[in-house]
């Protein structure tokens, strides 16, 4: 089961390392993070922590283009070509084509984010003589947003198009960052347990701004990324295993 499950994963990454989406991004992503340091906004004393900022949010964005462009397509493009149906004839089940497909891009995600931050790394060191481990913390709590955000995206293109998948899922981001804002007072208090809120993964300010997030908050990013995107996946499972191919 999960050696299956691991061989889709692995096409999907040989794939994706074939596609020129990714090193697009990556390419213009180091970049945008080399020219960080150039940003006239610095303030005196503040230039390391502003670094810190802006380089979260690039390894954020970039991780987001990258995980769409991926996750959106690759089940709509198989079905479209009846790729899937050499993969499913083998006795691959539904749900493991589906799992390993989004664990492809869950991988392929992380090693776009290792190598980023450290790009990022080497650049706080010639700039800032600072290694600034803690952007590691960042790119892990990215790495885990874009993991939900993935599982999602895979879900929902198991019975639609690209085009509505990158909508759907940013509308989900949206929705998942806007707690506060949508309900509000009172509201907010009364279903907080059941809004899916993405919060748990917003460390930019004791990253940049601190020294870091603790290991038990480290653990709960785990299980509140384990609880989404298991959830996102079996109903991903359950709408694919009825689509009619």
């Amino acid at each position: 089961m999960m050696s299956r499950i691991w061989t889709i994963a692995r096409g999907v990454v040989a794939d994706s390392l074939r596609r020129k989406v990714v090193y697009i991004v990556f390419v213009f992503a180091a970049l945008l993070a080399m020219a960080i340091p150039s940003l006239p906004s610095y303030g005196l004393g503040v230039e390391d922590a502003v670094y810190r900022e802006v380089a979260l949010a690039l390894s954020f964005a970039t991780a987001l283009v990258l995980s769409l462009s991926l996750a959106a397509n690759r089940v709509p493009s198989e079905v479209e070509h009846r790729t899937v149906y050499n993969v499913i004839s083998k006795g691959v089940g539904r749900w493991e084509y589906l799992v390993g497909s989004w664990l492809g891009v869950f991988v392929v995600t992380g090693g776009a984010i290792a190598v980023f931050t450290a790009v990022e790394q080497v650049i706080a060191v010639l700039r800032y003589g600072d290694a600034m481990w803690q952007l590691w913390q960042g790119a892990l709590a990215v790495w885990l947003e874009m993991g939900v955000i993935a599982a999602f995206a895979v879900a929902v293109s198991a019975i639609t198009g690209p085009v509505v998948v990158v909508t759907a899922s940013l509308a989900m981001l949206f929705i998942g960052h806007s707690r506060s804002t949508l309900l509000g007072g009172e509201g907010a208090l009364a279903l907080r347990p059941f809004y899916p809120s993405l919060d748990a993964f917003n460390v930019v300010n004791p990253v940049a701004h601190g020294s870091g997030v603790p290991a038990l908050y480290v653990a709960s990013m785990l299980a509140v990324f384990a609880g989404f995107a298991g959830l996102a996946l079996a109903v991903g499972v359950a709408l694919f295993s009825r689509r009619d191919l």
